[in-house]
């Protein structure tokens, strides 16, 4: 069975630093999109980074130079480093993942279960 786990969320105060993890296991996934989403308590979900199975990224205006989205393909696993937090960061954060399953021809889509990031004094 596919799973899809994160890790890596908790409080922060301003300035602080924090590493989340997200990693899917229960087959085997050759390329794909991952990506970071976040969604603060009133607020719409909103992309953060994402990055291709090539290594290609993209950030959101509002984390770039302090967000920094890699991955692992041998173990499937997306990471955010988030530098120099704001209290404005604070969401939920979760990943999403569009990968194929490895001789399938089908993909496999899902979201993690989101983990809780606070930034504040």
């Amino acid at each position: 069975q596919v799973q899809l786990v994160e890790s890596g969320g908790g409080w922060v105060q301003p300035g602080g630093s924090l590493r989340l993890s997200c990693t899917a296991s229960g087959s085997t996934f050759t390329g794909g999109f991952m990506a970071w989403y976040r969604q603060a308590p009133e607020k719409q979900r909103e992309l953060v980074a994402s990055i291709t199975s090539g290594g290609i990224t993209y950030y959101s205006d509002f984390v770039r130079g302090r967000f920094t989205i890699s991955r692992d393909n041998a173990k499937t696993a997306v990471f955010l480093q988030m530098n120099n937090l704001k209290p404005e960061d604070t969401a939920v954060y979760s990943c999403y993942v569009d990968l194929e399953l490895a001789g399938t021809g089908k993909r496999y889509r899902d979201w993690g279960q989101g983990t809780q990031v606070t930034v504040s004094s």
